[in-house]
């Protein structure tokens, strides 16, 4: 399956391949509707961003849910469940809400499982590595054979903080997915990407990397931050400004946190009750309040 000299520094993507689209939510949604036929199923990772099970609950596609575990401090997946026969497999890399950054051996093997199933891989955190020791492969870039079945979705919005702008983009090498994944627009059904979403994409990508690298050290410091004060079971986030923090211990821990002044994310949206999400990308005085109020919560439960 692995061909030595397709690796991500290889891998050369055709200014043909790309899709504009007006987000990668959208991109989502799009995949679902056009890359699944009405009886065939898709694979969704859990927990993971709701988007993801929501475009398939609204298609309506049938779908089969794949557990993400706890291993050495980050979540990876259940490579039984990906065993599971299905037309399309959906992929998270860097993970949201988990954090993980899958390497190249957890990517090989899900391209493996998932057999010769269409891949449709969210990597809009792509840029936002924390973990010094890691570093985000798109899996497309692995094998020929996988970018021939992958639709990688990216945007600058979350990097850069632009979500607004509204640009997005999917690199599809194989033609009929292409189609597939352009059809919504080129009928207007979806609108295009603005002009200001591409001339704010152009400057980022172009001008932004001394932005990006502080913007990086900065997150790294909050997330070190969070980790440290915080008394809850959390894996180590090596990329996003997302923490998946375990709080099942507590009755309620979205109403809990919110009592005391903290709108947390609740763990139901992503498939895992019990859980919160904590985003730390804020000025680190507001995290340092949040924590602070989070602390009294904690300090109340009985």
């Amino acid at each position: 399956m692995k061909d030595q000299d397709h690796s991500a520094e290889a891998w050369r993507v055709d200014p043909d391949w790309i899709v504009f689209l007006p987000g990668v939510v959208a991109g989502l949604h799009i995949s679902a509707r056009r890359l699944l036929a009405p009886n065939e199923r898709a694979l969704v990772p859990t927990p993971v961003y709701q988007h993801f099970k929501r475009a398939v609950e609204l298609a309506p596609r049938p779908h089969a849910d794949v557990p993400l575990v706890l291993q050495g401090g980050r979540w990876v997946f259940d490579t039984d469940a990906l065993r599971t026969p299905a037309r399309l497999a959906y992929l998270c890399n860097p993970q949201n809400p988990g954090g993980t950054v899958f390497t190249r051996a957890e990517l090989a093997q899900f391209a493996e499982l998932t057999r010769d199933a269409i891949i449709v891989s969210d990597e809009i955190h792509c840029d936002l590595v924390l973990d010094a020791a890691a570093r985000h492969m798109p899996i497309a870039s692995l094998a020929p054979e996988i970018s021939r079945r992958t639709v990688t979705l990216m945007s600058a919005n979350k990097a850069f903080n632009i979500p607004a702008a509204g640009c997005a983009w999917a690199v599809v090498e194989d033609p009929r997915l292409r189609e597939a994944m352009s059809a919504d627009v080129r009928a207007h059904v979806l609108p295009s990407p603005s002009v200001f979403g591409y001339a704010a994409t152009l400057a980022a990508l172009r001008g932004g990397d001394a932005w990006l690298a502080a913007q990086i050290e900065y997150l790294r410091g909050n997330r070190d931050l969070v980790q440290a004060e915080l008394a809850l079971p959390m894996a180590t986030v090596q990329a996003t400004y997302l923490a998946w923090i375990d709080a099942r211990g507590l009755r309620d821990a979205h109403e809990h946190f919110l009592r005391h002044g903290v709108a947390l994310s609740p763990g139901e949206q992503f498939g895992s009750p019990g859980f919160v999400r904590l985003n730390f990308g804020t000025q680190r005085a507001r995290l340092r309040q949040a924590l602070q109020r989070m602390k009294r919560a904690l300090g109340s439960a009985g």
